[in-house]
């Protein structure tokens, strides 16, 4: 009964350790409707189907409805391309919030309608370095000099003086007071 458990347990893990990496594999948002698959990245929203058959001379069209907006053709529109095997359609700029996406087939039949969520698009790291031509640099309020090879041993003279005349004072403070 134990070894039961144990085995059921371990088997539980390996299953949930192997389904891992496909979750954190899969694309920012991706959303699954009937015959159609809705996915995001950043500011972009594709929709991707099989289900419309070409009619000679277009698969049909893909409409992206905001909030507030009730039917197709309210929404931003854009053709679907592809091959008879796959059809698929995408907007740029898209602005964040919650979004329905209808594609409707050249035939007139829906092929599907899904909802998804465009989220914020991340601040982006501004790094700005300077790497000087020779010694170090120093600078105040956002100026910035190269000091050369003088200034830099001059400046280490008075560190290493500073040191010294710290070294001395302390040993002659720790001496008995004499008179």
């Amino acid at each position: 009964m134990r070894t039961t458990q144990l085995l059921l347990r371990s088997g539980l893990t390996v299953a949930a350790a192997a389904a891992l990496p496909l979750t954190l594999a899969a694309p920012s948002a991706v959303a699954w409707g009937s015959g159609i698959s809705v996915s995001t990245s950043g500011s972009t929203v594709s929709v991707t189907t099989s289900a419309c058959p070409s009619n000679g001379s277009s698969f049909g069209n893909a409409s992206l409805l905001s909030s507030g907006q009730a039917n197709f053709a309210q929404g931003r529109q854009a053709a679907l391309t592809g091959t008879s095997s796959s059809q698929s359609a995408s907007w740029t700029g898209v602005s964040p919030g919650t979004f329905t996406v209808i594609v409707v087939c050249g035939n007139g039949s829906t092929a599907g309608t899904q909802s998804i969520v465009v989220s914020a698009p991340s601040t982006p790291t501004i790094s700005a370095t300077a790497s000087p031509s020779r010694g170090v640099m120093g600078g105040f309020g956002g100026a910035v000099k190269d000091y050369g090879t003088v200034t830099v041993v001059g400046g280490a003279a008075l560190v290493a003086a500073g040191t010294v005349a710290a070294v001395w004072f302390l040993r002659r403070r720790a001496k008995p007071y004499r008179l």
